[in-house]
């Protein structure tokens, strides 16, 4: 199989949540293999500095979970730039309590976060990529689109949204020459970990759950997004592929 099947070069890719941690690996990632990525994140000044060190990466800002303002940002730039051929959709957050004191504003920004702006991002773009006739879509879904552990129950349930709206998205929208899927990563290093990376009790934990024995690091998620948005995977849809150093698959 020939190596063009992954060069993403003429293509232009938005990542959104990406002014850190895995959006900013994965815009990264997409542009090493040729793409021109595009960031996107709600605090310009983090954007910003995001953007300086990403050498030719554009700049847009726009709040994921705004209908209004993704419809006007995405349409926006598809006029005055161009097309969006591949789309991440990565911004997300984290809550931890215990369910019974779980407090109702955080679930509501755990929804409108992790699951509405998916929906909000990828119709805005769809309608671009549909009467084009192709477009590539991963969703940042989680290995909480399958498991469960205490303390995070409504994000758990959010990222089994994004999993089931991934193949909603496919069943919808393949038809129009749309692939659309997701990368589900174990857990990784990143700011959202990080009060979870600092404890020695978890990590501990972590690298005897997972028979890879460790915490992933952000770029190995790097082959799994250049694949789903590269012509390699012109035949795959509504997949979550899961990059997890083996936790899903083993008690």
């Amino acid at each position: 199989m020939s190596l063009d099947l992954f060069d993403l070069t003429g293509r232009r890719a938005l990542v959104t949540g990406s002014s850190q941690g895995i959006g900013l690996a994965l815009a990264r990632g997409l542009q090493s293999a040729g793409a021109e990525v595009v960031l996107n994140g709600r605090d310009a000044a983090k954007l910003a500095a995001a953007v300086a060190g990403v050498p030719g990466a554009r700049s847009l800002a726009f709040d994921a979970t705004d209908h209004h303002a993704v419809r006007a940002a995405i349409d926006g730039f598809e006029a005055e730039v161009g097309p969006i051929d591949i789309l991440v959709n990565n911004a997300g957050m984290q809550h931890r309590a215990p369910l019974e004191d779980f407090p109702a504003e955080a679930f509501e920004r755990l929804l409108q976060t992790n699951i509405a702006s998916v929906f909000h991002v990828g119709q805005a773009v769809a309608r671009h990529m549909i009467g084009r006739g192709t477009g590539k879509i991963v969703n940042i879904a989680s290995v909480q689109s399958a498991l469960a552990r205490p303390s995070i129950a409504p994000y758990t349930a959010t990222k089994g949204a994004v999993a089931n709206l991934t193949k909603g998205m496919a069943t919808d929208w393949a038809r129009y020459g749309l692939q659309c899927n997701a990368i589900a990563p174990g857990y990784f290093e990143t700011p959202l970990n990080a009060a979870l990376v600092a404890d020695p009790e978890f990590s501990t934990w972590l690298g005897k759950r997972t028979p890879a024995g460790r915490w992933g690091q952000v770029e190995e998620l790097v082959g799994a997004c250049v694949f789903l948005s590269s012509a390699a995977s012109s035949f795959v849809n509504g997949h979550v592929l899961y990059v997890d150093g083996g936790i899903t698959v083993s008690l």
